[in-house]
């Protein structure tokens, strides 16, 4: 049975573009897997844009802004050409509700098909099914015009294998049950000037506290400002939450804990024509760690393991070649990408992804199709087709979303 383990978990590890060392600390990486082939056909750079029902995925803290009632589903064969019966399927919505906030939903089903069941003799027992289901409960509220804060509580149950005998008088079980939150930001209209004098700010607000208290007067807070409104900026702190413990606590595994961040520019505003332009970027931080120590610890803990020819540790602070080169640096993962939409009848996107640890790096493309139903009803169908790695070139995606 614990072959079985093995051969799902390798399985997982190709579907996903997330790093082998992270993968490595890491259990249920589907979570990982970014629904909505308009981000997937724009380098996975979304987390600043997001505006559909997506968003309950992408940042809580966008689904803030969204003042429409939205539905979407996506749909993806994964390494379709490989197997055939691997698939993954994502279902999100929301409503806002005046004065209380945005509400959504989302759930994931994600199916690695058929396994061969083996006993202890290592002889043939039939099949089973492997698959992995989490769902979630999302929350927006935005604070002031320009900033929305969100987050989404997510329940995670894994099964891939049946419980049995694994060569071992104890079962085994494949089964796992977690929970997870997601902390989302987004706000409109970055400005540079503000985030240079945000020290100077903070400790005066602190000041200004005791001086209430005290009964004297305050210092006024520096109003410096560089302000570039159709820069937009996006965070998402995702699946914060205690380890999943398929067979017993000493070797349960943290949660895909990932920090995703990034910048989307309104290019162009008019009528007819919208051009946007989105840069992501991605950190998966899995370790042995605690969680409030992970949150840390994950961006450091890979300096300086890699090793020369000779089995040397390379020192990934002598050049910028070899710090740029560190297994901690190319840990992260790079997404930019482009929207172009005409007359909202008709978007083309292009973007670049870049997970050099993971070796999946390239091109991606795709296109939406809108058409509004009585005037109220908007139906979008998204497709993408995005990099996919070593065993299959490019994956291919549909999104469908209805909003009104």
């Amino acid at each position: 049975m614990r072959t079985k383990f093995i051969l799902i978990a390798l399985t997982i590890v190709i579907l996903i573009p997330v790093t082998i060392n992270a993968i490595s600390e890491a259990a249920v990486i589907y979570l990982l897997i970014e629904p909505g082939s308009r981000a997937g056909s724009m380098g996975q750079a979304y987390v600043a844009q997001a505006d559909d029902a997506f968003a309950a995925y992408w940042n809580p803290g966008a689904l803030a802004f969204n003042r429409k009632t939205q539905f979407a589903t996506h749909y993806s064969n994964w390494l379709g050409e490989v197997f055939n019966d691997i698939y993954y399927f994502h279902a999100t919505g929301n409503q806002y509700y005046e004065d209380i906030g945005n509400l959504g939903f989302n759930a994931t089903f994600m199916s690695y098909g058929k396994q061969d069941r083996t006993n202890e003799l290592n002889q043939p027992d039939g099949t089973f099914s492997s698959y992995d289901i989490s769902a979630s409960v999302v929350y927006g509220y935005q604070t002031s015009p320009k900033t929305g804060l969100g987050i989404a509580f997510k329940f995670i149950y894994s099964d891939l294998a049946p419980q049995g005998q694994a060569n071992t008088e104890q079962d085994v079980s494949g089964q796992g049950i977690s929970y997870a939150f997601d902390f989302g930001v987004k706000h409109k209209g970055v400005d540079f000037g503000q985030i240079l004098v945000s020290p100077y700010n903070g400790m005066l607000y602190l000041y200004n506290g005791i001086a209430d208290l005290g009964g004297f007067s305050g210092i006024g807070y520096s109003d410096y400002s560089i302000a570039v409104d159709k820069l937009d900026f996006g965070l998402n702190l995702q699946n914060v939450g205690p380890n999943i413990t398929y067979i017993n606590e000493s070797q349960s595994d943290p949660l895909p804990m990932n920090w995703r961040m990034g910048f989307s520019y309104r290019a162009l505003e008019s009528k007819w024509n919208k051009l946007t332009i989105n840069a992501d970027m991605n950190k998966l931080l899995a370790n042995g760690d605690p969680i409030y120590q992970r949150i840390f610890t994950a961006w450091t803990d890979d300096f300086n393991r890699k090793t020369d020819e000779n089995g040397e540790k390379i020192d990934d602070f002598a050049s910028i070649q070899n710090f740029t080169n560190s297994i901690e640096i190319r840990e992260i993962i790079w997404g930019i990408g482009m929207e172009y939409v005409y007359l909202d009848l008709l978007s083309l996107r292009t973007g670049y992804f870049a997970d050099r640890e993971g070796e999946i790096t390239g091109m991606s493309f795709g296109m939406g199709v809108h058409y509004t139903l009585n005037k109220q009803y908007l139906i979008s169908v998204d497709y993408a087709f995005q990099p996919g790695g070593d065993l299959q070139d490019y994956n291919q995606t549909l999104a469908i979303k209805l909003e009104f």
